[in-house]
């Protein structure tokens, strides 16, 4: 006789997931919880959490690769618990950096002699990168400062308004001052001729950008060089350029090689790139290079001996991953330089593409070069109705992450939206793309413009009220200014940083 039983709460193994008492109770948010919980049950609650983000692959906002080859994907598990400082334990590992190091200063065309390595080092993306670089400019500076007797308390760097905020985190962390060439109408990345005026002996160097964020556009780096030797021939000084190419660094020698921006320049010391970027590796990897072991000056690499050998370190941080390094390695050796140039050049035409589609709508004006960084940024021609930041809001109702945003001073009354186009962005993602935000268009044009009716004092529901003419300016900057604050409030609403 079959003896049936009542199944206890603890026995969780008869109930799916879904009919078992862990998904019925919400769980603290804030607070780790007081027992524990089946491991089905915690991959369900956050794997569905994790389905309201958007999905990388319709973020154009990033120029973050969300894209790997499966065989990349397995060696990047299959590394996933080895810690990259134990050098003397991953010793292969620690070979393969110092690989990459050595390839990517060699497309940077690095003066290296025979069998000379490469002085450079992988970092966690870029921003750490040029805070390593920044530090090298800064110590040699003081250097020179101290041997000649003079102040070496306010060190400068002179960059556009037109940076990433990483340098301004690194001006402001390691106290040094930032001198920002400001951008114009139809100039949006940093002028050489302003730059070098804004040089003076406390310059540690001159941050010139191969791949503007706002606009993809590659800065002047070859006129920055010139004028910036001639400077230093008249003054003495030997005031040095480094080269922020996280974008555009393995764009320019596949796409562009004929452009002179790296180290065929005498002034550029060093160069960061992204290999989370277009080295197209998932996040977590950068690379900063160095022209030769002069450069870096000696007291800023630790030696380290309690991981079982003797090991030099010049890092911000100490462990991470070595996944991204040995991801970065298989792309160096799978696609060559044969592989590179294809998918930049695919990129390229994609973005073309994307960009012939919005002129034909009438309706934009095209911000970005066709040289430099695959993407398009454009601005509505006719903004008096509906705006940048109404256009990239209804685009979510589409899937896709289109960011819209002011350009730095003195051209912040310039709004624009922005399409990175990565490797795994199609001709047809593109084409659908321009469909649908000639969709969004037409959809706007029949909704009644609000913020522009309060704004401009027509707004029906307005009475007794003292209306204020207001200039077109005037009305279009409190226009940007009201979708930035809606989009903000938004985001904290929904409890993103």
């Amino acid at each position: 006789m079959v003896i049936s039983k009542t199944a206890s709460q603890s026995d969780v193994s008869v109930h799916s997931t879904f009919a078992s008492r862990y998904v019925r109770a919400s769980l603290p948010r804030f607070k780790m919880p007081e027992n524990s919980i089946p491991k089905e049950a915690a991959y369900q609650i956050i794997n569905d959490e994790l389905m309201l983000d958007g999905n990388p692959r319709l973020n154009l906002a990033s120029f973050v690769t969300t894209w790997m080859e499966p065989e990349c994907d397995k060696l990047i598990m299959a590394a996933i618990n080895k810690n990259y400082v134990d050098m003397d334990e991953y010793p292969v590992t620690t070979e393969l950096q110092n690989r990459c190091v050595n390839m990517i200063a060699h497309l940077f065309n690095a003066p290296l002699g025979d069998g000379e390595a490469a002085v450079g080092v992988g970092t966690v993306g870029s921003s750490e990168a040029i805070m390593l670089a920044g530090l090298a400019f800064k110590r040699k500076w003081q250097n020179k400062m101290k041997e000649l007797g003079k102040p070496y308390d306010k060190p400068n760097i002179v960059t556009g308004a037109n940076v990433q905020v990483c340098w301004e985190k690194f001006a402001r962390y390691f106290e040094v001052e930032l001198k920002e060439v400001k951008l114009r109408d139809g100039y949006y990345v940093m002028d050489p001729e302003k730059a070098v005026e804004m040089v003076d002996e406390n310059t540690i160097c001159v941050a010139a950008i191969l791949g503007s964020t706002l606009n993809g556009e590659f800065e002047d780096v070859k006129r920055l060089n010139d004028l910036l030797l001639e400077k230093n021939k008249q003054t003495g000084w030997d005031t040095p350029i480094h080269v922020d190419a996280a974008s555009g660094g393995f764009i320019a020698p596949f796409l562009y090689p004929e452009l002179e921006w790296d180290f065929r320049l005498p002034l550029v010391k060093s160069i960061n790139v992204s290999g989370h970027k277009y080295g197209l590796v998932y996040a977590g990897i950068g690379w900063i290079i160095w022209r030769n072991k002069q450069d870096l000056p000696d007291e800023l690499v630790f030696h380290i001996n309690y991981l079982g050998a003797d090991q030099p370190t010049f890092t911000l941080n100490f462990s991470k991953g070595s996944s991204q390094v040995i991801a970065q390695y298989y792309q160096l050796i799978r696609l060559g330089q044969e592989g590179y140039k294809n998918v930049m050049e695919n990129c390229q035409e994609n973005a073309m593409v994307l960009k012939e589609g919005l002129e034909k709508t009438g309706k934009f004006n095209i911000i970005s070069k066709d040289t430099g960084v695959p993407l398009v940024a454009f601005s509505l021609r006719d903004n008096s109705r509906h705006n940048e930041f109404e256009v990239s809001e209804m685009l979510r109702r589409f899937g896709w992450i289109v960011p819209a945003y002011t350009m730095p001073p003195d051209a912040q009354h310039v709004t624009v939206l922005r399409v990175v186009i990565r490797e795994d962005f199609s001709r047809t993602l593109a084409e659908r793309l321009v469909l649908d935000i000639d969709k969004v268009l037409h959809e706007l044009d029949t909704l009644p413009a609000k913020v522009t009716a309060k704004l401009t004092g027509n707004d029906e529901n307005a009475h007794n009220v003292a209306l204020v003419k207001k200039t077109t300016r005037e009305v279009q900057l409190e226009i940007t200014a009201a979708w930035k604050k809606l989009v903000a409030d938004r985001k904290r609403t929904n409890g993103v940083c």
